[in-house]
């Protein structure tokens, strides 16, 4: 055994180190003996055992951080006392309030609070996320919050009674500090604010000064009434209102709003109660016995009440379907299900939903809306999602019998308040009619997603909010409530405002666009920055010189973070019988072989390891780029100017070399690639129409145009050969955008123009990302961070081969190269756009590609087993594949950039790679935030579409119908990437038009005939529709109340 080691704890949590916030110690020692300690045995990765012994030691010189308390309490140090001598009380949190009520606490009229290094350690264990919003509280100096370090002071550490949970305990400890204060600052009110209501009556008993969260909130209603609607509901609150009670109780609303609500709405009328959940005992026995099923939830585009989970054990998805059968699970939550007998399966909907479709009888809001066509399957709407290929067979069914973990986001949800025509709305309005700022009022609010359901609130401010677009947060979804509960948080502006909708957009994708702290910008080196000869070259004889080499970039107009540039020189000449360099038909030199470059910014060596701006930069993962900005990953100064590789600068690079034949354009066979750090400066940074403008051009002779010809050759090359090996080249739509340089509004819009420059340069990113990915897993096989693409399992390609199968076509997926084949194959002489349909359906079959970690276990985030299968590349049709493209966007790519330093022995491998949870953790986290950043990316395209289509109306474009329902059909409009359903028009059908009050949809689609499998619909009036069928259609904006509005299509001839 090792010898123990003593040592004093940190007085305060880690992020608290550097910041006057925290209780400050006096210079001299204080220790009192170690009231306790515990030893334990451990094992280490080197298989030694190790004893471990932790001493707690207390203090008496643990200063309280204000000016008011007494002498010996007080400190020396006036930039320690953060709390206002003028405030009418110092408020004490528990951790109940400090995880439930964060909002509340981050109002800016909540001040002077005491945070305990109890309450702190229990929310990092308990709620990371409400961690760090609170330790960003606690460093912000307006809100005056102080860290009391109780648990290493002499009079505020308290030791377990016997039989005392832990939680009892730590509420007895903040009573203590409660206690503590009130003689370390007399005269001063201390207030417990707690919603546990053991601790409220135990502060009672002890002539503590308590009070609920709500109670808080009313003692300030004078100043500030809009603190009431940030208290999320409890059991405390004795208002009575639905949303407040976890009962529910529905006769405490008005009988007004009762009436209106049952009016519109069937669902609320005949709801009792959904089913009670099962206990977490149950649940895991069910899994283990097969009897259960868990997986996370995936609903609809169009209705919170469809969606599906994934099952391996019925290789297919289990289709869950109707308000009950979701028994109050939401979309991301991770649930339980139970599989109903196969004679109750049921089939996903075969009907567009319309106004009224989900049962909430609203038609602003029920309705599917417009949207970018998907592009892989996790895209894809449930509805879509085919478990057969033949549609007339039923799905496997499912309920929903509990809920294992809720994917609520504690930064809340983007909404607005119902205010339609159906019951919810009906409230909605008399509340909105009746708003006086002070009575609270109960009302629904409509989620921006329409996979949510919408959630109860109450406020005193619906006649001010009615035509804002909200932020709320979801508490609760009581057994009774037909709607789960929460709390309004902040408005973030008008509904329709582009600023408002860009930062509903950012909080809908879970995406930061706080500024970078003042931390992260130290980090930074201070511009202008230049290249030093003594310093980067002289003092890392590593690195090379390539100024002189002829470089140049390529990217779309208007980039600024330009991270790759691209090189080629002729290494060899062909030599005649005489021993001279031969001549080409135009005689020039004829090239032997070719010295390919790629150059990446090396962004690492300005990003180091364990600083502040490494930290954000993981957290942050990904940059995000909206139509009308750019969220970076790393500040700007680095990602626009130092690692940017400009034209006519130097530039730091981390660079790979290939050997290529100007025979065949290939690289020379047994020929290696050669990574080197180097310092380039780049000849030009061109557009990619500027450089395919070049090489088109037979006049240009420059020896620029001949370098990047020279490239496009091989990147013709590197791509026949990739497709011949079953690589896929699939399409998914994308668009562009003209903005007003005032502005900002989209003045045009158009599908994106890939040229062959795009590809050329697709290529060389290819080629240097595969290099880098062999390369790193060679050296480090258990570290390697790599980036595979998971093959489609077989029901995936559901809706290709049944798309395939309505218009007669083979489509034989059983490889990605038989896949890639068939694809080829597909022509329609007739119909050019026809091959471009059938890649974008198959694209929308595939999984997402994804980050992982070689060596070692763990699903979707590391490899196991056979490298060729749990590592590789589906879509490429690669072994091995990573990110080393783009560090400055991509923190995946710093990862590799890392791993490579290492590989050539340039720098020692950082520490965070012992780790493989740490490494796990951090694939994870990079899928995470890309995932999340192409969803902002998406939702900010749609925003500017409607934007654009609000000014400028189209009256005729083309579509093409991609889907086929029993009352429409969707259809997809290549010119604007879109998506959108197109419903019979009920107005438009000849005979009496109207179905049954209440029941039009049903109506509709019964009098269409429907054939599932052939993909086809004869609607009322006798046309029929089919799969791919040309069409035209007008876009438009309708006009809705309270400043809302929708994206609607409708054909024309």
């Amino acid at each position: 055994d090792r010898s123990p080691r003593k040592r004093v704890p940190p007085l305060a949590c880690s992020f608290d180190r550097d910041s006057p916030r925290v209780s400050p110690t006096h210079p001299r020692e204080a220790k009192m003996p170690p009231t306790n300690t515990k030893s334990f045995v451990k094992k280490t990765k080197a298989g030694r055992v190790m004893k471990v012994v932790r001493e707690h030691y207390l203090r008496d010189d643990i200063f309280v951080g204000t000016e008011l308390a007494l002498p010996e309490f007080r400190g020396p140090d006036p930039g320690s006392w953060v709390l206002a001598n003028d405030a009418d009380s110092y408020v004490v949190v528990d951790t109940n309030v400090a995880l439930h009520q964060i909002d509340l606490l981050a109002h800016q009229s909540v001040q002077n609070l005491i945070v305990t290094s109890v309450v702190l350690e229990e929310c990092r264990n308990r709620s990371r996320p409400s961690y760090e919003r609170l330790r960003l509280l606690c460093q912000d100096p307006r809100k005056k919050f102080f860290v009391f370090a109780n648990e290493h002071h002499r009079d505020t550490y308290v030791t377990a009674l016997p039989g005392e949970s832990i939680n009892d305990r730590n509420d007895r400890a903040i009573r203590v500090v409660c206690k503590f204060y009130e003689r370390a600052v007399p005269g001063m009110k201390i207030v417990l604010l707690t919603n546990d209501r053991g601790n409220l009556q135990a502060a009672k008993r002890e002539n503590i000064n308590a009070a609920s969260v709500r109670e808080f909130a009313q003692q300030r209603a004078g100043k500030e009434p809009g603190l009431s609607d940030l208290v999320a509901p409890s059991a405390l609150d004795d208002e009575g209102d639905e949303l407040a009670e976890k009962t529910g109780k529905r006769q405490k609303v008005s009988e007004g709003a009762k009436g209106d609500e049952k009016k519109g709405d069937a669902a609320y009328a005949k709801f009792t109660s959904f089913t009670e959940h099962l206990s977490q005992s149950a649940v895991a026995a069910g899994v283990a016995g097969g009897s259960l099923h868990q997986g996370a939830l995936r609903t609809s585009r169009s209705s919170p009440w469809e969606g599906t989970i994934s099952c391996d054990a019925v290789d297919a998805e289990i289709l869950i379907i109707g308000r009950d059968a979701m028994n109050r699970a939401m979309d991301g939550d991770l649930v339980a299900v139970r599989l109903l007998p196969e004679r109750e399966w049921r089939k996903p909907s075969a009907v567009l939903p319309t106004a009224g479709g989900d049962g909430d009888g609203d038609a602003a809001n029920d309705a599917m809306d417009v949207s970018l066509a998907p592009r892989t399957a996790e895209e894809n709407d449930v509805s879509t999602t085919e478990n057969n290929s033949k549609g007339s067979k039923a799905t496997p069914t499912g309920v929903v019998v509990a809920v294992v973990k809720r994917a609520w986001r504690e930064r809340g949800y983007a909404a607005s308040l119902d205010i339609g025509d159906g019951g919810g709305g009906a409230v909605g309005r008399r509340a909105v009619e009746q708003s006086n700022g002070t009575t609270p009022a109960r009302v629904l609010v409509i989620p921006v997603d329409r996979r949510l359901p919408k959630i109860k609130i109450q406020t005193r401010q619906a006649g001010t909010i009615s035509d804002q677009r909200l932020v709320v947060v979801i508490d609760d979804w009581p057994i009774d409530s037909l709607y789960p509960c929460g709390h309004y948080v902040k408005s973030l502006g008008l509904i329709g405002d582009a600023d408002a909708e860009t930062a509903a957009v950012l909080l809908e994708a879970d995406v930061d666009d706080r500024p970078f702290a003042p931390g992260v910008h130290a980090c930074v080196p201070p511009l202008p920055w230049s290249f030093c000869e003594n310093e980067h070259l002289q003092r890392q004889p590593h690195r090379e010189d390539l100024r002189d080499l002829r470089v140049c970039s390529v990217d779309p107009p208007g980039c600024r973070d330009i991270d790759d540039a691209l090189s080629c020189r002729v290494t060899e000449f062909f030599l005649d019988a005489n021993g001279e360099v031969a001549l080409d038909a135009n005689g020039e030199r004829k090239p032997k072989t070719f010295e390919l470059g790629v150059h990446i910014a090396d962004v690492t060596y300005f990003l180091r390891p364990e600083t502040a701006m490494d930290s954000e930069a993981k957290r942050r993962g990904t940059t995000t780029y909206l139509v009308n900005k750019r969220l970076d990953m790393l500040p700007k100064p680095l990602t626009e100017d130092i690692c940017s590789l400009r034209g006519g600068t130097e530039r730091l690079t981390f660079s790979v070399f290939f050997e290529f034949s100007a025979t065949t354009h290939l690289p020379i066979e047994n020929s290696e690639p050669r990574f080197t750090k180097a310092v380039i400066k780049s000849n030009a940074a061109l557009t990619y129409q500027e450089a395919q403008e070049m090489m088109d051009d037979v006049s240009d002779t420059s020896e620029l145009t001949k370098d990047l010809r020279n490239i496009n050759a091989c990147a013709v090359a590197l791509r026949k050969r990739r497709i011949a090996s079953g690589a896929l080249s699939l399409a998914s739509p994308e668009v562009r955008f003209e903005l007003d340089q005032t502005t900002s509004d989209p003045t045009d819009v158009g599908a994106y123009i890939t040229r062959q420059a795009n590809r050329m340069v697709e290529e060389m990113m290819l080629l240097a990302n595969v290099a880098s990915a062999t390369t790193i897993l060679k050296k480090f096989p258990s570290q390697a961070m790599l980036r595979k693409h998971p093959a489609p399992v077989p029901r995936m390609f559901a809706p290709l081969l049944k798309s395939c199968g309505a218009v007669g076509i083979d489509m034989d997926v059983s490889s990605s190269k038989t896949l890639a084949d068939s694809l080829d194959n597909a022509q329609r002489l007739d119909d050019p756009y026809f091959n471009t349909l059938l890649r974008i359906v198959a694209t929308r079959c595939m999984s997402q590609a994804q980050y992982c970690v070689s060596g070692g276990g763990g699903s979707g985030t590391s490899g196991g087993g056979d490298p060729s299968q749990s590592l590789s590349h589906y879509g490429l049709a690669a072994a091995l594949y990573t990110h080393f493209t783009s560090p400055i966007r991509r923190y995946a790519d710093v990862v590799v950039h890392r791993l490579l330093n290492a590989a050539l022995g340039l720098e020692p491998l950082d520490t965070a790679f012992d780790s493989q949870d740490g490494l796990r953790a951090t694939a994870e986290n990079v899928n995470l935030r890309h995932r999340n950043s192409q969803g902002a990316g998406r939702a900010s395209v749609e925003l500017h579409t409607h934007i654009f289509f609000k000014k400028k109306p189209v009256e005729r474009v083309e579509a093409r119908v991609v889907r086929v329902k029993a009352n429409g059909v969707v259809v997809f409009v290549p010119k604007f990437g879109i998506e959108a359903p197109l419903v019979f028009d009920v107005n438009d059908v000849e005979g009496d038009g109207k179905g049954e009050k209440g029941g039009e949809k049903t109506s509709l689609a019964s009098r269409c005939v429907f054939d599932e499998d052939a993909m086809r619909v004869v609607d009322p009036n006798g046309k029929a529709w089919r799969i791919f069928d040309a069409l035209f259609v007008r876009i438009e904006i309708e006009e809705l109340p309270a400043r809302r509005s929708r994206l609607a299509i409708r054909e024309v001839a």
